[in-house]
């Protein structure tokens, strides 16, 4: 699968390592995953996704084949953020 549909989420936190750990243990448990303290790789369903973690905010880039499996890669991120993230009432990170 080449992915030729892409696009990058970013959230404003001060806890961008906790949170990029958080997920990859999560996804871990059912996908491949490879990360550190300030970065990671998720094989979700719908493609690859890269997560970086900066100074006051998380990265992430996902791919997929078409916009219908990065609009569910884009729902699978937000989705798990809000429940890792809910203290500082996450909603969604701002994609482009």
């Amino acid at each position: 699968m080449q992915p030729r549909a892409r696009a990058t989420g970013r959230f404003e936190t001060p806890h961008a390592s906790r949170y990029l750990q958080q997920l990859c243990k999560h996804f871990a448990h059912k996908l491949e995953v490879r990360y550190d303290d300030t970065s990671g790789e998720v094989a979700l369903p719908t493609g690859p996704c890269r997560l970086t973690a900066g100074d006051g905010c998380l990265i992430a880039e996902v791919a997929a084949e078409d916009e219908t499996g990065l609009e569910r890669a884009r729902a699978i991120i937000d989705s798990h953020l809000a429940r890792f993230a809910f203290r500082e009432s996450f909603r969604n990170m701002s994609w482009s």
